[in-house]
């Protein structure tokens, strides 16, 4: 059973403080002292937090700024916990109000500024990201962004990366309270506690999401989080006054023990006040009224911490009061600073959508031929995942029923648990955000993770980890954190699969800066860009046809393992003269099919295979079009926003001085797959469809 250690009546507990009086006060916490010194730099942390977001709300009013989210209110556990981190070694996923939190691990208060300005040397993000969106390689937190909740599962990535490698380091995560509402929430902890992973979560409970109170966001006993966390095995939960810096610090130590101990994650939910509206865009007076206003107030974590310090004479007014003016003075010079610095240049607005380092142009690139035994797509796969497991030890494949004997749906994983060992390969629990979101904090850590999406239909829960983490994750940090993830996904119809096996998904991704796209159409093809996929630095979403697997024109001679094809080369698969066809996945070899039948007519059509999705090999369609003359895209996805939609207007763009006919597209109707076979054939495009669409413009 979970581990629930006082998550009521938590205003009523007190910290275990041993103080002595005078000069030499100290306070001990558990196994820690507390000095004069230390104390005082704890206020002074606080009120620096504090001075930064009355500094950044007050340049939003003089109109020199556009944006800003305050920590107010939650200084003092983010304090307890920013002492309490490794930054050197543990990994930070904390959220926007998390000021406090990341000042204790090392960021400065110019660097906050830098990020407040947009400034190029904002080391979060260079001035592409929101301001208090953190980021640093120095003191190991990854690009932090908008959406709430997805940090959660990369923190259990990073988390299951270090005890991969055997390593003892925590990962922290934090949020607010509204924030356990999403799903990735619970996945994560799902995920954490059945691993006993080292994850420690703390939920910053100020009673508001925005402007909806916690009583509408969680069915937890007395609307607490970690009432509602009861039931996971292995989960430490408790609840604290997160206003009071000694009980949190205790607290805090006692759950990172917990989770050194190797029992499994904690879960701390911390009550905080909210001082400030949610961000610079709202007022809170609208909801909240006056009396909980002035209530908060009186829970003001600095004002506590300070009258203690005030009491026992380690502190004077005057003391504090120079304090004050002293952070004041610095928290400005270093804003001076920032406003004053160097604005990013327009002309790297578009850098760092991929790795530009050149390392994939190093790679040897077809360096022999396939000319081993015949082999079905679906095995060519498996060996070249085998292969590339072998190259890599940093290499890790997880997903939902790949392990043995199952082997995957279609096989494509038989035998690689057995022979590197569940260690290396592994089932995932059937959530695809969480496969998605754990691949990414994994590929942050710096290994290779390729991941397993059964259908193509079953991917959308993964899209807000692929759109909003995975593709921008180098651009959003100006090339400071990377998310390399491998995506392997079954798609397309003409197998009965009906509306949820049948999907074909390019189109959605190809919109989507930052994510490579292959769509191979035979074994040697599949093979030869799967081991690249497994090498180069970018993101990459692998689609595999179902009905290519173990198709008999899909089969090809097999490649050895040192044979690599170069994404963004299109293959002409048969040249001709009269007319261009480009297409890919199984639309291609009913195009092929289309092509030879024609040319006993007396017809010579040329037929582009794509290969890769993104990038396009523009160049290789302009040639043939140019010499042909005609061209029509022929692909299985429906026809409006379809990804031949796009092939066309480009072709337009760049071809139209050579063309004798319009640009023509057959594709799938715009409907649903539907499951009875004759339903099928009437919405995806037939072999027919395709002789006479291709005929019929030969003939314009």
């Amino acid at each position: 059973m979970s581990k629930k250690i006082n998550t009521q009546n938590k205003s009523k507990e007190k910290t275990s403080m041993k103080p002595t009086n005078g000069k030499d006060f100290s306070i001990k916490i558990g196994k820690h002292e507390f000095d004069k010194e230390k104390l005082l730099n704890v206020l002074k942390m606080m009120l620096t937090a504090r001075t930064v977001d009355n500094k950044a709300m007050n340049l939003l009013r003089q109109g020199k700024t556009f944006f800003h989210i305050a920590g107010a209110g939650h200084e003092a556990v983010q304090l307890a916990i920013g002492l309490s981190l490794d930054p050197s070694k543990d990994w930070l996923f904390p959220y926007y109000r998390d000021l406090a939190t990341v000042l204790t691990a090392g960021v400065t208060p110019e660097e906050v500024f830098l990020g407040t300005f947009g400034k190029a040397d904002d080391p979060a993000s260079g001035g592409r990201q929101l301001p208090v969106h953190w980021g640093s390689t120095r003191i190991n937190i990854p690009s932090q962004s908008s959406p709430t909740g997805t940090q959660y599962l990369q923190a259990v990535g990073t988390a299951l990366a270090s005890v991969k490698r055997g390593e003892r380091n925590i990962s922290y995560v934090s949020s607010g309270e509204g924030t356990t509402s999403q799903g990735e929430f619970h996945e994560a902890v799902n995920w954490a506690s059945r691993e006993k992973l080292p994850v420690l979560f703390v939920i910053q409970n100020n009673k508001y999401a925005i402007s909806v109170h916690v009583s509408n966001q969680t069915g937890g006993k007395d609307s607490s989080i970690a009432e509602m966390m009861e039931g996971f095995h292995n989960l430490h939960r408790v609840r604290i006054d997160g206003t009071d810096f000694f009980q949190s610090y205790e607290k805090i130590q006692e759950a990172i023990e917990y989770i050194k101990s190797g029992k499994g994650p904690a879960l701390i939910e911390a009550d905080v006040v909210r001082l400030e509206s949610h961000s610079s865009s709202d007022d809170q007076k609208k909801y909240r009224d006056k009396k909980e206003l002035e209530e908060d107030l009186k829970n003001d974590p600095i004002e506590k911490f300070a009258q203690i310090l005030l009491a026992k004479g380690s502190l004077n007014q005057t003391e504090y009061d120079e304090l004050k003016q002293s952070i004041n003075y610095e928290v400005s010079e270093a804003a001076d600073k920032a406003i004053n610095s160097a604005d990013p240049h327009t002309g790297e607005a578009e850098k760092y959508v991929f790795d530009e380092s050149g390392f994939k142009e190093t790679l040897n690139y077809e360096f022999s031929s396939p000319s081993g035994n015949k082999i079905v797509m679906v095995d060519a796969i498996n060996h070249a995942l085998h292969e590339e497991m072998e190259k890599n030890p940093e290499m890790f494949i997880f997903g939902e029923d790949i392990e043995d004997g199952k082997g995957g749906v279609f096989t494509a994983t038989k035998g690689l648990s057995t022979r590197f060992t569940k260690k290396r390969v592994f089932n995932s629990p059937l959530a695809e955000a969480s496969i998605m979101g754990v691949a990414v904090g994994m590929s942050l850590a710096g290994m290779k993770p390729v991941v397993e999406i059964q259908f193509g239909d079953y991917i959308w829960p993964a899209f807000q980890q692929m759109k909003n983490e995975m593709a921008p994750m180098r651009y959003r940090s100006n090339n400071a954190w990377s998310a390399p993830v491998l995506t392997r996904v079954a798609v397309g119809g003409y197998i009965h699969g009906g509306l949820c096996h049948s999907q074909n998904i390019e189109a959605f991704f190809s919109h989507i800066p930052g994510i490579f796209i292959a769509y191979p159409s035979n074994a040697a093809d599949a093979k030869g860009l799967l081991k690249t996929a497994c090498r180069i630095k970018d993101p990459v979403l692998f689609l595999e046809h179902k009905g290519l697997y173990r198709q008999s024109f899909a089969i090809t001679p097999e490649p050895d393992d040192n044979y690599l094809l170069p994404f963004g080369k299109a293959k002409v698969v048969k040249e001709g003269t009269d007319i261009t066809v480009v297409s890919w996945g199984v639309s291609l070899w009913d195009s092929m099919i289309a092509a030879k039948k024609l040319e006993a007519e007396d017809y010579s059509v040329e037929v582009v295979d794509l290969r890769t999705i993104v990038p396009l090999d523009e160049e290789t369609i302009y040639k043939s079009v140019k010499k042909t003359n005609k061209v029509i895209i022929i692909h299985e996805d429906t026809l409006f926003g379809g990804f031949g939609a796009e092939i066309a207007a480009r072709i337009a763009d760049n071809c139209f001085q050579q063309l004798d006919a319009p640009v023509k597209r057959i594709a799938a109707k715009d409907a649903h797959i539907p499951y009875a076979p004759i339903l099928e054939n009437e919405v995806l495009p037939s072999r027919d469809e395709i002789y006479n669409g291709i005929k019929d413009l030969l003939k314009y």
